[in-house]
Order: structure tokens, then C-alpha cells, then sequence
């Protein structure tokens, strides 16, 4: 793996943005990687990513955000992030009792997939305990109700506090986060839920579609906010089905692709290709 360093960027669109930030790497020996921009003409702003080859960079890891951020980005009203990949996120996961989605993350992180690090797992059920002992990751079993939350999710926080965690997944995690949950991790804990909504919301989405008759089933993975299952969206996709299809083969089915764009969505975000501006996320190619 090559070591890089990564900028993601949104400021007011102007002139010269893209000349100032190659300049600037240009006259410090910095090899560009990957250069993706993009305007949003009615908001008036631009969204852009480099990467570059820190091997013969003229700053200092330590030292090239402050020498950006006074040079390029004060100068230009930037909101941006500096990454490294040599860090390596890492990652919790969340889980109630559905086991599809937990496979599939833990398969492509033990198959070398996802560049991330798993210290642990949290879930308000036994249920998948032995899952996580196949993979060797400590499961932290939390009962949570209705009377208990803050002091369940107080003691999710202090886990996700000890382990360094970066990011979170809601592998199938069945309960809502609180708005104080949520602001700890702004624009890190990413959801999948199936695409019905909201016209089939509730306990059997995939029943209600198929008395329906629906014709395409999908899901979604977003960023959570406080505003359920509305937030930024990373990745969607959807599937055919027919008359043919039963409620059980429409849940398989559903699972399936559950399964990847949870996965896609993961990856975008360990990539660092997702800049989340309002409500919606710029996806670099």
C-alpha cells in the first residue's frame, strides 16, 4: 500500500481553487494519485478530493495541516479534512439479531476487503455472540429498553471511547439512536435498511410488497442523523422481482442486497470517498 495522504474539501465555488491546492503540492514534490471535483451550481459550491504519494513530500506528515490551512484554506473559506492511509479506521459494529449483514462485513474484513480494524461488537441480544467468537472480536452483550437507554447508550460510548473507535455500523442494529448518541459521531455511523420506505415501514416490509405486488426491491445505506432513516445517502440498489416471487424468496432476496450495499457503503467510507455537505453526500469516483 502506498503511503498518501488524502484532502476532501467543500468551500464557496471561485476561481482558482483547483490551480492554489495542485500548486501547492506541486511546489512541495507532491506526486497527485487521484484528483475528483465537482460544482454544485445551485448551491454555489465546490466539492473536491486529491490524494498524493507522501514518499518525497517537501512537509512533514505532522506538519502539512497547518501549512495548508493557512496558505489554501483560510484564504479560500474551506471546510476540509486531512487523512492518512496509513491510519487504519476503526470500526464497531452494532447488531441485534439479524445475522446476514454481520457475516458479510466479518467475511470481507477476514478476507482482507476492508481496510479497517473490528475491536469490537455491541448488541442488545445474546443472539450473535457466537458469531463474533468465530471471528475472534469481543461482543459486548447490552440489554437496552425503554428505561435503560441512557444509561445503555452511556455505556456504548464509553466502549466505543475505550476501543478509539472512528466509525460505526448498524449492521441490522433494531433501535434508534438518540439524538445525543448520534452527536458524538457526526457523519460516522452508518445504516442499511431496505428501500420501502416510507411506503412499507413498520415490523414486515417484504410482506406489504408483496401484497403489493412491487416489481423492484432495494436498499439503502446512509449516515445517520437525528431525523430516522433520512440522512446523507452513501450507496442504494435495487433487484427485479416478479409474480413468482414469495415473501420468503423476496426476504432472501432482500438480504442479498442489503448485503452489498452495506458493504459499498462501509468501503466508500474507509476509502474516504464520501464529503457530506446538507443533507446529501458527494461520492468521489
Amino acid at each position: 500500500m502506498q503511503n498518501t495522504a488524502i484532502i476532501r474539501i467543500h468551500c464557496p465555488d471561485q476561481p482558482g481553487i483547483v490551480a492554489n491546492v495542485t500548486d501547492f503540492l506541486y511546489r512541495n514534490n507532491g506526486n497527485i494519485l487521484y484528483l475528483d471535483q465537482h460544482t454544485d451550481r445551485a448551491e454555489n459550491r465546490f466539492f473536491m478530493r486529491v490524494e498524493w504519494d507522501l514518499d518525497g513530500f517537501a512537509i512533514e506528515a505532522d506538519d502539512i495541516k497547518e501549512a495548508f490551512n493557512k496558505v489554501i484554506a483560510q484564504p479560500m473559506q474551506m471546510v476540509w479534512t486531512l487523512n492518512f492511509s496509513s491510519q487504519t479506521p476503526r470500526m464497531a459494529i452494532f447488531v441485534s439479531r439479524a445475522s446476514h449483514c454481520l457475516y458479510d462485513l466479518l467475511a470481507r474484513y477476514s478476507a482482507g476487503e476492508l481496510n479497517v480494524d473490528i475491536p469490537l461488537i455491541i448488541s442488545n441480544h445474546k443472539d450473535l455472540e457466537v458469531v463474533a467468537q468465530q471471528f475472534g472480536i469481543p461482543y459486548y452483550h447490552l440489554p437496552l429498553a425503554k428505561e435503560n437507554k441512557p444509561e445503555a447508550e452511556a455505556e456504548q460510548l464509553r466502549l466505543c471511547a475505550e476501543y478509539n473507535i472512528d466509525f460505526i455500523v448498524l449492521a441490522r442494529y433494531m433501535q434508534i439512536l438518540s439524538p445525543e448518541f448520534n452527536a458524538q459521531y457526526p457523519d460516522r455511523i452508518i445504516n442499511i435498511h431496505h428501500s420501502f420506505l416510507p411506503a412499507f415501514a413498520g415490523a414486515k416490509p417484504y410482506h406489504a410488497a408483496h401484497s403489493r405486488g412491487v416489481k423492484l426491491i432495494g436498499a439503502t445505506g446512509h449516515y445517520v442523523t437525528s431525523d430516522l432513516d433520512a440522512g446523507p445517502i452513501i450507496e442504494q440498489d435495487v433487484i427485479k422481482i416478479s409474480h413468482h416471487d414469495t415473501v420468503q424468496s423476496l426476504v432472501q432476496k432482500g438480504k442479498d442486497v442489503e448485503k452489498m450495499v452495506l458493504s459499498r457503503a462501509v468501503q466508500k467510507h474507509i476509502d474516504r470517498k464520501t464529503l457530506v455537505y446538507k443533507n446529501k453526500t458527494i461520492i468521489f469516483a
